[in-house]
């Protein structure tokens, strides 16, 4: 037998801590949240990705009465800068949650779909992809890519 151990390394950072640079991005990903259709739900998530020519690119969840079609605030943005910005490196990318009146105290991870997406960023960019996770009680900050949420991660060699 043997035993894989796995370990990363996430900064819980305050939002007063934040680099200029990332306190900007979160911002625009709270921003985000305004734009959320989550008739459904009530719980807006909104995210925004930086560039490597400094563009930021945002997207939020949008919902859709037949479940399946609505489609997370994360792959809005991602395709979007993928369409928009065709072959521009994505370098961080920042994800708030606004629900019953306020952001979420404790930040919100990618779900499956979206952490796999962000794999597939990563593997053409051939260049790991920052998160920034923000809740009202302290910003998860990710340096070490997707990875740290999805170690086992689905790719085909």
């Amino acid at each position: 037998m043997n035993k894989i151990t796995i370990s990363h390394d996430i900064l819980l950072l305050q939002y007063n801590e934040l680099s200029s640079q990332d306190k900007a991005l979160v911002d625009a990903a709270k921003d985000a949240t305004q734009l959320s259709y989550s008739p459904y739900s009530n719980f807006a998530v909104g995210a925004a990705i930086l560039l490597e020519d400094g563009t930021v690119v945002k997207g939020c969840n949008q919902e859709n009465g037949a479940y399946g079609n609505s489609i997370c605030a994360e792959r809005t943005a991602i395709f979007t800068a993928q369409c928009q910005h065709k072959g521009k490196k994505m370098l961080t990318i920042a994800i708030a949650a606004y629900t019953d009146g306020d952001f979420t105290h404790n930040p919100i991870t990618p779900c499956g779909a979206c952490r796999q997406t962000i794999v597939e960023v990563e593997a053409c960019q051939q260049e790991k992809v920052r998160l920034l996770l923000y809740g009202i009680d302290g910003t998860y900050v990710i340096e070490d890519g997707i990875d740290v949420l999805m170690p086992l991660k689905f790719e085909l060699d």
